[in-house]
C-alpha cells in the first residue's frame, strides 16, 4: 500500500488519533501525517501510507486557513480553550480590521504561544506554562502570502479571516496580535485548514469513509520536485543505490529530483552538479 489520503480531520481529534484510526482500518503500521492540527481545529490533514511516509519531508509546506476570531478578550492559549487574561470594551469596525490586517502581510515576526509544542532546552513550551514558569520565547519569521477579511459580524464582534501562510505560522498568535493591535484583544474560536500543500478541503474525505484505501492518491501529485524519467539501465543502478548521469540544463546543483520509472517513483535523488546521488529508494 503506497499513497496519500487527503483526510478531513474532525474537531476534537488529535492528528495522532487520525493516524491511529487509519493504522487500524488499513492494517498497516507505516502511517504518518504531514503536519499537526490542534485538536480543536479541523480540516485538511494529508496522511501518507506505506513507504510514502518517507516522502513527507519533500511535500509542499504552504498552508491556508479560515480562522474565526472573537474580539473583546484575550486568553492565555490564544484560543477558545484557554483562560481569559484580558478584556476590552472597544467595538471594532470592518474598516479597522481590514486596515490592521495590512500589518500582517508578507514576512512578519511572531512569538509562538506559550501553549505550544515547541521545545526550549529540551522541554515543550506548554510544559513550562502548566508549571507556571516563565520562559523566554524566541520570535520567529514567517511568511503571510495572503490575509483577507471574509466576513465580520459587528454585533458579535466575530471575524472570519482567510490566511495563506508558510510552514510554522501560528494562527493563534495572529488572532492574539491582531486583537492587541486593534486595542480590543482577541482570540481564536474556530480554525479550518482549507489547504495543505496541494491538498484542498473540497477534495478531502471523511475518516469513516468506506473502502478508504480506494481514495489513495499517487504522492507524486503532492510533490513539486522536477521529474526525471530513467531508463532500464539507470533503473538497475538506482536499485543498487548507485548515482546516475543525467542531461538536463534546468537542473541546478543541490536540487532534489524524483527519479521516475515505469509510472512509479524509483527514488528521490539530489544533483551534485555532475551526477544524481540517490537519497531514498522506493523500488
Amino acid at each position: 500500500m503506497f499513497g496519500v489520503l487527503n483526510i478531513y480531520k474532525p474537531k476534537g481529534m488529535t492528528s495522532h488519533d487520525v493516524v491511529a484510526v487509519l493504522r487500524k482500518k488499513l492494517n498497516i503500521k507505516q502511517v504518518g501525517h504531514t503536519g499537526t492540527l490542534d485538536p480543536f481545529a479541523e480540516g485538511v490533514l494529508p496522511v501518507c501510507i506505506g513507504k510514502a511516509t518517507r516522502l513527507i519531508e519533500y511535500f509542499d509546506d504552504d498552508k491556508e486557513y479560515l480562522a474565526t476570531i472573537q474580539f473583546g478578550c484575550a486568553t492565555d492559549t490564544y484560543d477558545i480553550e484557554g483562560k481569559i487574561t484580558k478584556t476590552g470594551s472597544k467595538k471594532v469596525t470592518r474598516e479597522e480590521i481590514q486596515n490592521a490586517l495590512k500589518n500582517f502581510e508578507g514576512e512578519i515576526t511572531q512569538i509562538p504561544p506559550i501553549y505550544s509544542a515547541i521545545k526550549v532546552n529540551g522541554k515543550k513550551l506548554y510544559e513550562y506554562a502548566r508549571e507556571g514558569k516563565e520562559i523566554n520565547i524566541e520570535p520567529r519569521k514567517v511568511n503571510i502570502f495572503k490575509i483577507e477579511l471574509k466576513d465580520f459580524n459587528e454585533t458579535s464582534q466575530q471575524a472570519d479571516i482567510l490566511i495563506k501562510c508558510s510552514k510554522g505560522t501560528y494562527i493563534r498568535s495572529i488572532a492574539n496580535d491582531l486583537g492587541e493591535n486593534l486595542g480590543c484583544f482577541g482570540h481564536l474560536i474556530k480554525l479550518i485548514r482549507t489547504q495543505a500543500g496541494k491538498f484542498r478541503v473540497e477534495e478531502s474525505i471523511q475518516l469513516n469513509t468506506e473502502k478508504i484505501q480506494e481514495h489513495l492518491q499517487n504522492p507524486i501529485n503532492a510533490l513539486s520536485l522536477p521529474i526525471i524519467q530513467v531508463n532500464d539501465s539507470q533503473h538497475v543502478q538506482i536499485s543498487h543505490g548507485n548515482p546516475i548521469n543525467i542531461t538536463n540544463n534546468k537542473i541546478k546543483s543541490g536540487d532534489f529530483l524524483i527519479l521516475f520509472y515505469n509510472n512509479a517513483i524509483d527514488a528521490i535523488g539530489i544533483f551534485d552538479g555532475e551526477k544524481v546521488k540517490v537519497k531514498k529508494v522506493f523500488i
